[in-house]
């Protein structure tokens, strides 16, 4: 199963992957509705997608308490709100150590990344490549790249380390 990976070196702040996202589930172009969010800091200019990771042992549906709510798609592994049956307490919002479900105050819903049932807009349209769709091993080694990249910048070079 894939899951989705985000390069925050190479996010440029565009908003192209909220615009489809919310276009994608709602049918029309709003932040507001789209279930990925970018946050931008405009004193340095920086950006970086927040997605749902998906995650193996969810809090979202550990907490909810309305049987099959929230639930995970046997065909993408993306974890699922089921709109007709989530009463709106918003426990699994509060619950996501990664802040990913969000609530639309005009539909009055939660919402979260679905995967679009496996062919995620987000990555077709960020031309930047910032959000990509990867296998877990492809996603690991990127994520271990950018770790090492990160661990080397800060030590002051390799010699750093074996003194």
């Amino acid at each position: 199963m894939k899951m989705l990976v985000v390069d925050p070196d190479r996010c440029i702040g565009c908003g192209l992957c909220e615009m489809a996202c919310s276009f994608e589930h709602t049918g029309e172009f709003s932040r507001t509705t789209a279930r990925i969010r970018v946050y931008r800091w405009e004193k340095t200019c920086d950006a970086v997608p927040l997605v749902c990771y998906q995650c193996e042992d969810a809090p979202c549906i550990k907490v909810c308490g309305v049987a099959g709510a929230i639930t995970r798609d046997a065909k993408t592994s993306a974890v699922v709100i089921n709109r007709q049956l989530c009463i709106g307490c918003k426990l699994c919002m509060f619950h996501c150590p990664y802040g990913a479900i969000d609530f639309d105050g005009r539909a009055r819903q939660l919402i979260k990344c679905d995967y679009c049932e496996g062919d995620p807009e987000c990555v077709k349209y960020c031309s930047v490549k910032a959000i990509t769709f990867s296998e877990p091993v492809a996603a690991g080694e990127f994520l271990k790249a950018m770790e090492a990249q990160r661990l080397r910048a800060s030590s002051k070079g390799p010699a750093a380390a074996v003194r």
